[in-house]
């Protein structure tokens, strides 16, 4: 019986696999070819066949490089989260030299996105590229719901005047939900303290202590999961600009923000 037992399971096991059951950082739900002289519209991640409790993470990095081509895409009208409406994305900032923000949070969400698959953790990407448009703000918002995220941390860098520096976190308040009203608080306080301790300097001229409460992003207002979003330094100035466009930089920030999210994980 045993010997039939483990017969019985090698073999769902390997038609599972033939199947396609396996783990992915980002899986598009279509996988049709986009025009050539278009770039891909980015599709929304399915959902993982086998969530992992308390170790499934959503990763967002903000805007996407195809959007300022596609102006008509990325202002349609989306729900806001509170009752209103807002354009679907924007596409982005960008430093004084050109170098973007769209690029920025792609290079530093793919280093996180493999810090955390390396401790074993389920990492969805809600988009699959840095040639794309979307996906929406509103899309963002509900997929960690839909994946059964235990966490989701979008990725963003700012775009204000030189002088002002420093990271900032925002959450959604005030909260829609419990999910918002205390764990989505407490994983943003972490990624706060771990930035940090990581040597950041909390933002000079947003929020309080590196901390934003925002009513207005429906990437976080949508969200039933613990979300935060983590703007790490202000593109326009000098400071904040030499970290963001180093590799080094980059490095940096996706290591406190891996580390601040297993650390959230437990």
């Amino acid at each position: 019986m045993r010997h039939r037992h483990w017969k019985s399971m090698a073999a769902l096991c390997g038609a599972l696999l033939l199947a396609g059951c396996v783990q992915s950082q980002a899986v598009p739900v279509s996988q049709s070819r986009p025009a050539q002289d278009a770039p891909a519209k980015a599709d929304l991640p399915a959902l993982p066949i086998f969530p992992i409790a308390n170790r499934t993470v959503v990763i967002d990095p903000g805007h996407n490089g195809g959007g300022a081509a596609h102006a008509d895409e990325i202002n349609a009208k989306v729900p806001d989260g509170r009752g209103g409406m807002k354009p679907c994305n924007t596409i982005g900032t960008s430093g004084d030299d050109g170098y973007t923000e769209h690029e920025f949070n792609w290079a530093v969400a793919q280093l996180v996105r493999d810090q955390l698959a390396a401790r074993g953790f389920q990492v969805i990407m809600s988009r699959d590229s840095d040639t794309g448009v979307g996906p929406c703000v509103n899309d963002r918002g509900t997929l960690g719901n839909r994946v059964g995220a235990a966490a989701v941390v979008s990725i963003h860098a700012d775009g204000a005047p030189a002088g002002a520096h420093g990271f900032h976190v925002a959450y959604s308040s005030p909260a829609l939900n419990d999910a918002q009203s205390g764990p989505s608080v407490q994983l943003a306080s972490r990624l706060r303290d771990t930035l940090s301790g990581a040597g950041f300097t909390p933002s000079t001229y947003v929020g309080s202590g590196g901390m934003n409460p925002r009513p207005d992003l429906a990437g976080l207002n949508f969200s039933e999961r613990p979300t935060a979003l983590v703007e790490c330094g202000n593109m326009r100035d000098p400071g904040d600009a030499a970290l963001i466009e180093s590799p080094d930089g980059r490095a940096r920030f996706a290591r406190a923000i891996a580390d601040a999210i297993a650390a959230y994980l437990g």
